[in-house]
């Protein structure tokens, strides 16, 4: 939703379409309708004209822009770290952990670090335990 707020509609819909196509041939119908949830609320169109071979879609966490870092402490805070203990076990300042928070609820499109440990579970980034 974020990218669409920015006025980046197809971008946010290409990425949400990926996300939907994972969760479809992963099996995992969980996945697919909060991608066509997020859609929905963000008033886009999944369905596109598909051309005949479709490159390799990318992994969920790939599809919302989050990097390697950002995912790192997306799992911390899906385990109900503050930003303090996130930094520690990351061995980054309290302040590098902030600006990743922040990149993270920007990119999720959401308003707290609550809403964003939710869309992890949602989409099932990490294991059962947050790991």
């Amino acid at each position: 939703e974020s990218a669409a707020a920015a006025g980046q509609r197809d971008e946010a819909a290409g990425q949400l379409r990926a996300a939907a196509a994972v969760g479809a041939g992963r099996g995992d119908r969980h996945l697919a309708a909060e991608a066509a949830h997020l859609a929905e609320r963000a008033h886009l169109a999944l369905a596109e004209d598909a051309p005949r071979q479709r490159p390799a879609l990318p992994a969920p966490e790939q599809a919302l822009g989050l990097t390697p870092r950002e995912l790192d402490v997306l799992q911390l805070l899906t385990l109900g770290r503050t930003n303090r203990q996130v930094a520690q076990e990351l061995y980054i300042s309290p302040k590098t952990a902030s600006v990743h928070v922040s990149n993270i609820l920007a990119k999720l499109g959401v308003a707290g670090r609550g809403e964003a440990a939710a869309v992890a579970h949602r989409l099932r980034l990490f294991g059962p335990d947050g790991r």
